[in-house]
């Protein structure tokens, strides 16, 4: 089967190699976006589904928009029967969406048709669900809006941050595009084909800076699921009483039911990490930080450098 190949980041990269190693793929081309300039030397950095894709001799296209048929000369010549895509960046327009004779099949980061759009991973563990997984599913013109063909699920632990999640939904994102493959050269993808149902639909929408800044007056279970979501990026943030920033990298819930009456941000001890006092009284531990300015680093290191006191209050911007 002819497939071309369309994604970007580490997610994209997990599912090619598990499409590139179907024996049934020919994969005929691999759609990128384009090298970005990253860290203090603005050196170009290729996405991460180039440098496979370069390691195992595929071709490599990094158009700067498919728009007004930018795209359709090469498309021709690549001539797929199937599009699939992963995390690639760019909307596809509807001369790329009806090319292929099997269409173009996304894996998206969530059961939809809950979290449509850009950030599914996160904002699902933001919002506490403790259930996701990878969703196959038709392309059309709108936002993750297409029939579904299959999903593969996955629990979200309390262990669970974006990364780890990230990399698990990365191998189940492989895993859904090879069997979409096995469907349909055996005639049974759309034996389930099923339009997503307008009850249940909410949108993630793209991490702001925003989203990122804790607010302890919430209660400590909807911090605990902020500050992972963000991590291993963004990071959630606060501010320390001298008007620095400190993003959070690690969290622990306190699973006891003490509850405390110091004001929300206030830090109460600092013998395992940093416990803070959240809006219900509860308290969470703050086990790994990002001092401004500096590097990731255990909160017991930067406490041993002082940089932080028991009635200290975080989240005050001054």
């Amino acid at each position: 089967m002819r497939i071309v190949f369309m994604g970007t980041p580490d997610l994209a990269r997990v599912c090619l190699e598990a499409v590139y190693a179907h024996p049934a793929a020919e994969i005929v081309g691999v759609l990128t976006q384009p090298d970005k300039p990253k860290g203090r030397g603005m050196k170009m950095v290729a996405p991460p589904v180039k440098v496979f894709a370069e390691e195992k001799g595929l071709p490599v296209y990094q158009p700067v928009t498919l728009k007004d048929g930018a795209f359709a000369e090469e498309l021709a010549k690549l001539d797929p029967e199937l599009i699939i895509v992963a995390a690639y960046g760019k909307i596809l327009p509807a001369y790329v969406l009806n090319y292929p004779k099997y269409g173009c099949v996304n894996a998206h980061g969530s059961l939809l048709p809950k979290y449509r759009g850009a950030s599914p991973i996160q904002r699902a563990i933001m919002d506490g669900e403790t259930e996701t997984g990878i969703t196959a599913m038709y392309m059309n013109e709108g936002l993750d809006t297409g029939d579904m063909i299959l999903k593969l699920t996955c629990p979200i632990t309390d262990e669970d941050d974006f990364g780890t999640l990230h990399d698990t939904l990365a191998d189940l994102a492989g895993k859904a595009m090879c069997q979409v493959i096995d469907k349909i050269l055996d005639g049974t993808v759309d034996d389930n084909r099923t339009v997503q149902p307008e009850e249940g639909v909410s949108y993630a929408a793209k991490i702001e800076k925003a989203d990122t800044l804790l607010s302890f007056s919430e209660n400590a279970d909807k911090l605990f699921c902020q500050i992972r979501g963000l991590s291993p990026m963004p990071y959630a943030m606060t501010h320390t009483p001298d008007g620095k920033i400190l993003k959070i990298t690690t969290v622990k819930r306190d699973k006891t039911e003490k509850t405390y009456s110091e004001a929300p941000g206030t830090v109460v001890d600092l013998s395992e990490g940093i416990r803070v006092v959240c809006g219900d009284g509860k308290t969470l531990l703050f086990t790994g930080v990002v001092p401004e300015g500096k590097s990731r680093m255990a909160a017991m290191d930067y406490i041993r450098g002082r940089k932080i006191a028991v009635g200290d209050v975080l989240g005050k911007e001054n």
